[in-house]
């Protein structure tokens, strides 16, 4: 099932920044400037979903640890997690 568009976060638009789905619907790339910096990217788990964040730059990634039950709610986790690790 493909995600809708996302809503834009006020941490994230306040600083130029924008979410942008992806045309495969599992995925949300994170852009600050000219190029999307992070990817939001939808696992499935356990018969629902979890969520990987990817440093697009380096491949350096970490994950929530947590389950989600639609790919929405999973990547909306992600881009909160996102948010807590920059200390935004």
């Amino acid at each position: 099932m493909a995600t809708s568009t996302p809503t834009q976060p006020q941490w994230l638009s306040c600083r130029g920044g924008k979410l942008v789905p992806s045309s495969n619907g599992q995925s949300w790339l994170v852009d600050l400037g000219a190029e999307p910096a992070y990817a939001l990217v939808a696992i499935p788990a356990e018969g629902k979903h979890t969520v990987k964040v990817l440093e697009t730059i380096n491949g350096k990634q970490f994950t929530t640890g947590k389950v989600y039950p639609t790919i929405q709610a999973a990547l909306e986790a992600g881009a909160e997690a996102l948010r807590e690790k920059m200390g935004w």
